[in-house]
């Protein structure tokens, strides 16, 4: 990471140049046992360290006008957070507009979209002030050196021992995917005493699906490798996706056991470090979702270029990856898998979950599909879990993951019912008009 240079004017020198400090922000400290004196550390390209003493020219005790300045100035750095992150999204809804044409069929779509967001809209606000006011979400964690490798993070309320750690890789249909996608989820997990890792990956067109998997691996490698840094269990991580999230999360898994088995390179984290994958709603044999999608909306081209040409469709389909014989030991290698999708589903077809599963299954893979009747793409992730009270799905995901904790068991029996954050007779419009 390049250091910061900033610029010094020296009073003392008559020439007009200037001189410069270089500051390393990784090896500045800051000195507070003295209340009167702080001392920094930085580096500097002069001397090896240079020793700089301020005294304040007044000393004095923190007013009640102290915090209220402080509490404004909290409220400030939030709201300048806040602002270029509503500006990405913006950005990110304009990007996909953009390359899906602005054809009749888009402009309905898009109009529908919009009706779809003004329904949930109430929902959308409460979980955008846990997003960005929550004292127990920290945002943008850096995971990597690429841009967008960051991770929101989750922490449940009670800090009584380590955590189950849920790593989350959003969807967004490869072009708008978008670690705060997974906000609710990582709210009401969290309530549940479960850690959520939400892991950001560069989209099309700024990467490819090789990307995105390399992205999403070393997002889940932060989490098995730093995540007791911050009260969670490294021995209890599951991997999850959404929809194209799904895609992403599970070819990262697939490949990652490849590497394992000495079939490709070097590794800095473990498929036996999973005890579960999770798909919600993805596809995972893209030779059969290509045209599906293009009917959709998502035109051949445009997904070619994002799965980086015909040739590798195979690369990224994990459903035909696992079937080949010469991978029997990495496909050995790969942890209980669970899938999840709604029969409405008519972004991604169900019987993309219940054919990987089958297929799972006749290599020695431990799988499941566990459908909803009627439920669409977006009731799993979005419309349900609005809806407050209990979500079935929701209740199958955590008590996979509680399976083996009999006192978190006992909490789940006697958890409060979810409060309701969308009227009724608006979820049940925005299932009508949804896009998706």
């Amino acid at each position: 990471m390049p250091s910061h240079i900033l610029p010094v004017t020296n009073p003392n020198l008559h020439s007009k140049q200037n001189s410069y400090l270089r500051i390393d922000p990784t090896t500045m400290l800051l000195k507070q046992d003295d209340p009167i004196t702080s001392t920094r550390l930085v580096s500097s390209p002069f001397e090896d360290e240079t020793i700089i003493s301020v005294r304040p020219l007044l000393s004095r005790t923190p007013s009640f006008a102290d915090e209220s300045i402080g509490q404004r100035q909290s409220l400030a750095r939030e709201v300048d957070h806040a602002a270029p992150e509503t500006f990405l999204l913006t950005r990110l809804s304009l990007k996909l507009l953009r390359y899906m044409g602005v054809g009749y069929r888009w402009i309905m779509r898009f109009l529908a979209l919009g009706c779809y967001s003004l329904m949930l809209f109430p929902g959308f606000i409460q979980v955008g002030y846990y997003y960005f006011f929550s004292g127990r979400v920290l945002r943008s964690i850096v995971y990597g050196d690429q841009p967008r490798n960051r991770l929101d993070l989750y922490l449940p309320k009670n800090t009584d021992g380590p955590k189950p750690v849920v790593a989350f890789v959003t969807g967004g249909a490869w072009i708008i995917g978008y670690k705060a996608w997974g906000s609710l989820l990582g709210q009401q997990l969290s309530e549940r005493d479960i850690m959520v890792a939400c892991i950001d990956y560069r989209n099309y067109p700024q990467g490819t699906m090789s990307n995105m998997v390399e992205d999403a691996s070393e997002g889940i490698s932060f989490v098995c490798n730093k995540i007791a840094e911050y009260g969670g269990d490294p021995n209890r991580v599951y991997l999850m996706g959404q929809s194209a999230g799904g895609h992403i999360a599970a070819c990262a898994l697939v490949e990652q056991a490849i590497k394992e088995a000495g079939e490709g390179g070097s590794t800095n984290w473990s498929v036996l470090q999973i005890k579960t994958y999770f798909g919600l709603s993805g596809g995972y044999n893209l030779f059969n979702l290509v045209d599906y999608f293009h009917s959709r909306g998502l035109y051949r081209s445009i997904f070619l270029s994002i799965m980086e040409g015909e040739e590798s469709l195979r690369r990224f389909s994990p459903e035909v990856i696992v079937q080949d014989p010469n991978l029997k030991k990495a496909v050995s290698l790969l942890p209980p898998i669970v899938l999840f999708h709604g029969t409405a589903d008519y972004s991604i077809p169900a019987d993309s979950s219940k054919s990987f599963a089958e297929t799972l299954q006749s290599v020695g893979v431990r799988a499941e599909s566990i459908l909803y009747e009627g439920k669409t793409h977006t009731d799993l992730f979005l419309q349900d879990p609005m809806r407050g009270g209990n979500d079935r799905m929701f209740e199958d995901l955590v008590s996979i993951i509680h399976s083996d904790d009999r006192e978190a068991q006992a909490k789940d029996e006697v958890a409060p019912p979810r409060r309701r954050l969308v009227p009724e007779f608006m979820l049940q419009l925005a299932h009508r008009v949804s896009p998706f």
